[in-house]
């Protein structure tokens, strides 16, 4: 039996690949060069599923994401949050004073400032964490370090010169795993999550009222954000994260009363919460 293929975006060690060692041990990570390209190979069957970053606690939303999911005609199944360590790395060899620059992907760059600063090296932006680590670990020269993971250092063979070198401890990714078709989980097995996309109608307060229904039913929305449709300033698409599954009476209620001031709506998946998102449920007084 052929293993399953799961796509990302990046090269071999990046966190996406990462999260699918997690979350998928048994699967075969399929590297992809753009965000296009990942959804495009599940869209075509060449992978079985895709692994994508959404949002990072440090950073925000990953906005590609944001445009390129609702319309790939693809299906949220499941999500998986990734607790992110950087590590410094060079050829083997390499003593910490010998480096002069550092290459990463901007995030990486942005969440690991402090370290920079210390050791007085030059930032250098790099398509991805992972690709920087190949590339330095192929040119050969000590002068230069790459920010990426433990699982890149290994990969392509680089001496780790310190551990852990993100500014925020708390820095976690978000990621969903896509599929071509919906698979909605099963109402009453835990906790869930259903994400769907909206765009109101073009009438005073139509937001406002909505999202009404949500809070008179109790439901908890977790995540509202917004973007622009095809450029265009006045054509906004909203993308959301409740709790709950469509058939729960409250959940239910309130998805009727916002279809009725929408002139949109899709439900993108229905997927099990992560056990991370107990460890930022919010205190009751």
């Amino acid at each position: 039996m052929s293993k399953m293929k799961i796509a990302f975006q990046g090269e071999p060690g990046a966190n996406s690949h990462i999260a699918i060692v997690e979350a998928y041990p048994d699967a075969e990570p399929m590297p992809c060069a753009t965000f296009e390209d990942a959804l495009s190979a599940i869209s075509s069957g060449e992978a079985d599923l895709g692994m994508i970053p959404i949002e990072n606690s440090v950073a925000g939303r990953v906005a590609d994401i944001h445009h390129l999911l609702p319309a790939s005609g693809l299906f949220i199944v499941g999500e998986w949050f990734l607790p992110v360590r950087h590590q410094l790395m060079a050829v083997k060899g390499t003593k910490l004073e010998d480096i002069k620059s550092v290459e990463s992907h901007v995030h990486a760059l942005g969440q690991c400032r402090r370290i920079i600063r210390k050791l007085g090296i030059k930032p250098i932006v790099h398509a991805d964490t992972a690709g920087s680590a190949r590339d330095i670990s192929e040119r050969k020269d000590k002068t230069v370090a790459a920010i990426a993971s433990r699982l890149a250092a290994k990969i392509y063979g680089l001496d780790i010169l310190a551990e852990d070198i993100e500014d925020e401890a708390h820095n976690t990714t978000r990621f969903v795993v896509l599929a071509r078709e919906p698979k909605w989980a099963p109402q009453g097995t835990g906790p869930l999550v259903t994400t769907f996309v909206f765009r109101v109608r073009n009438l005073p307060a139509a937001l406002y009222k909505a999202l009404g229904g949500f809070a008179t039913n109790g439901v908890n929305m977790t995540k509202l954000e917004s973007y622009m449709v095809d450029g265009n300033f006045f054509a906004t698409q909203f993308y959301a994260d409740v709790d709950g599954h469509p058939d729960d009476k409250g959940l239910a209620f309130a998805i009727e009363e916002l279809k009725f001031f929408s002139r949109e709506f899709r439900i993108v998946g229905v997927y099990p919460g992560h056990p991370f998102r107990a460890t930022f449920s919010e205190v009751q007084d």
